[in-house]
């Protein structure tokens, strides 16, 4: 299939575009490059042998859109373009809801204009909110998100559950993914967040490279077995896998599907820690500090409806994780 992938140059984006391309589909990466570098699209010729078409654009601007699908041939959208960032979603909540929300009912409209028929939208646990139970599978209740990043992503399934029921004929899909972490392999391409970094897995791999003093943990008081925040961490290699096992199945599939990609573990922030240490041979010295708003104390997937429906499962446990962002950092750093 040929693919437009908004966002393609971003963490996740970039590695769906890999495992996109070793599976025989022909992607184009949309993206504005505001979280996002140039020299990406190099590293993925590198690691695939495959010159990526790339177009820059904001998924805002509808008439970009319109000439990127004017070119015809697309089969189906893989829609990563988004803010992340949940503690930056509490401040900035008008920007989230302009870029996730906007951005996304932007680009089904586009979709519908050049009659696009399969969408694959990267959304999120937050959906869930403070989760009741714990594994989460895709049937538990969808609370209230505690926090303007998570409301965004709520919002786009909301706009998929009714744009399914206006055209029963599409074929749509949403990934709840819990806390994409890791690197290629190959040590090429990465998290490489612009300043100082908002997710865990990041900001412990600066720490750890001394580009940044210490790690604060937020909180050490929640309900779990050392206090610290407990989360679902996923190979972003695996995540990747698990975008190109969707579009699969939405080949043969109306209506809306939605599925959980995760490992079906929980690993603490002092967890995740202790791992890097080993993985990298260092010290991460962490301080700990207040909760952080808009956090919960722990949530871990219930993955068996994509194992079952998708054929997909997480292969890659947390020391792996670890180790290969320990040598995307020592790359990153070495490139600088």
């Amino acid at each position: 299939m040929k693919v437009l992938v908004t966002g393609g140059a971003g963490f996740i984006g970039s590695h769906t575009v890999v495992e996109l391309i070793l599976e025989g589909h022909e992607p184009v990466i949309l993206d504005s490059l505001v979280n996002a570098k140039e020299s990406v699209f190099a590293r993925l010729e590198a690691i695939t042998g495959y010159a990526v078409e790339a177009i820059q654009a904001d998924v805002r601007d509808s008439d970009a859109l319109d000439r990127a699908m004017e070119s015809g041939g697309f089969d189906a959208v893989i829609h990563f373009a988004g803010l992340k960032a949940v503690g930056e979603s509490v401040d900035r909540p008008l920007d989230y809801f302009d870029v996730n929300v906007g951005g996304s009912v932007q680009v089904l409209k586009a979709m519908q204009r050049h009659e696009i028929e399969i969408f694959l939208f990267s959304s999120s646990a937050t959906v869930y909110g403070d989760p009741e139970t714990l594994p989460i599978p895709e049937h538990a209740p969808l609370r209230p998100p505690t926090n303007p990043y998570g409301r965004s992503k709520l919002m786009v399934e909301q706009v998929l559950e009714d744009l399914t029921r206006a055209a029963p004929h599409l074929r749509l899909g949403a990934l709840r993914y819990f806390n994409p972490v890791g690197a290629h392999e190959s040590g090429l391409i990465g998290e490489d967040p612009r300043g100082v970094p908002t997710n865990l897995m990041p900001y412990i791999a600066q720490v750890a490279a001394e580009k940044l003093p210490k790690l604060a943990v937020f909180g050490d008081d929640y309900p779990t077995p050392d206090g610290t925040g407990i989360r679902d961490f996923i190979h972003v290699v695996d995540l990747a896998k698990g975008h190109v096992a969707a579009l699969e199945r939405l080949r043969n599939e109306t209506g809306l599907g939605v599925w959980n990609l995760g490992t079906g573990k929980g690993t603490s922030v002092l967890e995740l820690v202790a791992a890097f240490e080993r993985a990298a041979g260092v010290q991460v010295p962490y301080e700990v500090v207040g909760r952080r708003a808009g956090d919960v104390a722990a949530t871990y997937a219930d993955p068996s409806r994509a194992q079952r429906e998708l054929g997909w499962r997480a292969e890659r446990d947390i020391d792996a994780m670890c180790a290969d962002t320990w040598r995307w950092q020592q790359y990153a750093a070495g490139i600088e």
